[in-house]
Order: C-alpha cells, then sequence, then structure tokens
C-alpha cells in the first residue's frame, strides 16, 4: 500500500481498512460481498468524503496508457487514493489465477443494484451525476423510498473547471449519503477524487458507468451464462458494436501485454 493511500484511508475516522491484495500494479479488495457491502455502508456515514473504484480491462489498459497524458494521470491518481478498488472484471480474475492469487468478482452493475435492494431505504439520499432525466425519473419509481436528486454535467467536462466545481457545489448544497458518478472512466473517477479532497461534505461515492441503465432496462445486460464464462464483453460488442469495437478489438487485448510485463505503475 501506497504513504498516499494509507494516509487517505488513515484519515476516515480512523476505521478498519478492508485486507487487498496487490495485482496488475493494484490493491484489489479481497473481502466478499457482504463485507464490502457493510464497509461501503460504513463510508456513507463518515464525514470525509471517499470513493469507490471497480477495475476492469478498459481501466487497466487507461492506467497503462502513456505517462504524458495528463488525463490518465489523474485517473491513476485517482485510483491511488480510492477507498475501495473492487475487481469488475472475470477475465481479470481469471489471469489472476494463473499467478495463484484469488480474486472475488464483484461486478459494478450488481453492486450498484444491491445498494439500491438493500441500502438505499427510506430517508437515504443518493445523487447521481450524470446520465438523463428520464432515466432518473425511472429509477424513481423502481425505489421509490429513497431520495434521488441529480446533477447533469455536460460534455468535456474534464476541460471544464466551472463545471467541475460545480458538482462539487452540488454535493456541498444537497450532503448524499451516496453519490453515484455515471459519466463513464475516466471521467467519473477523476472527479470522484476531486471531490474526496473538497472537504465541505462526506459520504461515499461509486463510480458506476452504465449500471443505472441496465437497472432500468434501457440497456441489457449479457445472459448469466455469457456473465459467468467471461463473455460480456462479447454480448456488448454485438450491441453496439459502432460504439465498442475499438475497445474490445483493438484496447483490451492488450491486458494480456500488460499482465506479461507485470502490470501497470500508479507512481509514473
Amino acid at each position: 500500500m501506497t504513504p498516499k493511500l494509507e494516509a487517505a484511508q488513515s484519515g476516515l475516522s480512523g476505521r478498519d481498512v478492508l485486507p487487498s491484495i496487490s495485482f496488475l500494479g493494484l490493491e484489489i479488495n479481497k473481502s466478499p460481498l457482504p463485507h464490502v457491502l457493510d464497509h461501503i455502508a460504513q463510508l456513507s456515514r463518515s464525514s470525509v468524503h471517499s470513493f469507490v473504484v471497480t477495475p476492469n480491462v478498459d481501466h487497466v489498459v487507461l492506467l497503462d496508457s502513456a505517462d504524458n497524458n495528463k488525463q490518465m494521470n489523474l485517473f491513476r491518481a485517482a485510483y491511488s487514493t480510492a477507498a475501495l478498488r473492487l475487481c469488475d472484471s472475470r477475465i481479470i480474475a481469471g489471469l489472476a489465477r494463473l499467478k495463484g492469487v484469488v480474486l472475488p468478482v464483484i461486478p459494478g452493475s450488481d453492486l450498484t443494484a444491491l445498494l439500491m435492494t438493500h441500502q438505499f431505504s427510506a430517508g437515504t439520499k443518493v445523487a447521481i451525476i450524470g446520465g438523463t432525466t428520464a432515466t432518473v425519473d425511472k429509477i424513481r419509481e423502481l425505489f421509490p423510498e429513497p431520495e434521488f436528486i441529480q446533477h447533469i454535467p455536460p460534455m468535456g467536462i474534464l476541460d471544464k473547471p466551472a463545471e467541475i466545481a460545480a458538482i462539487s457545489d452540488f454535493l456541498a448544497a444537497q450532503q448524499p449519503q451516496y453519490t453515484l458518478l455515471a459519466m463513464g472512466a475516466p471521467r467519473s473517477e477523476i472527479i470522484a477524487d476531486i471531490c474526496a479532497q473538497d472537504g465541505r461534505f462526506g459520504g461515499v461515492s461509486l463510480c458506476i458507468g452504465a449500471s443505472i441503465e441496465f437497472l432500468t432496462g434501457e440497456t441489457m445486460r449479457a445472459p448469466k451464462w455469457m456473465q459467468q464464462a467471461s463473455l460480456e464483453w462479447a454480448y456488448r460488442l454485438l450491441s453496439e458494436p459502432a460504439r465498442l469495437w475499438r475497445r474490445y478489438l483493438v484496447e483490451g487485448p492488450r491486458i494480456f501485454l500488460i499482465f506479461l510485463k507485470g502490470g501497470v505503475d500508479l507512481q509514473s
């Protein structure tokens, strides 16, 4: 664990830190799902803001990008200070097994669904950053007890400091226990890290990708058998080939080269 990460986690009111294991240059949580859910609930009650990331193949490839890329360096910095890193990829878990490392797979979409059904009860304030008003309206219909609030940032937000500040101002004004960042990587992770440094609000952020769209049925997940066979990427590719062909056919296979060289270097 890096000194930076230790300092960040020790600031969370002195609470226990869940155990992790090093793989691909990342400290990845190795706790079972019930412990993860309990810990996230604990983070949600903190006066110090923290955030959760879900490393998958796409994230690891991004983290391994060129050192002179400012956004990728911010992405690395976010990964180094996240309170939890939960393995979101059966492919990564499979590579880990080749090294004798056992990583529990906790898909971000499954985690979001469990939070919605088991932890977001009456009186829970949940901020959604991103998405559409229609999507959040559907979430309110599906889960009527929590109080959902939404802020929709513009496109290209990482190049707009005033709009990033507007997110922090929104969270400071609303003081949610949970914040769901639905802007995709690396935007969600970078902004989560900025929010964690703000100091005006507590709670926990989760970088959730398209998880809300899966819950509302606007985007369909792969059948369970494909998920369990590590073929969810193939289902998504066939569903949106024009948008995803490069990610899955050109960039994604780099994970094997990264594995062979020993992982990414978050300190670069």
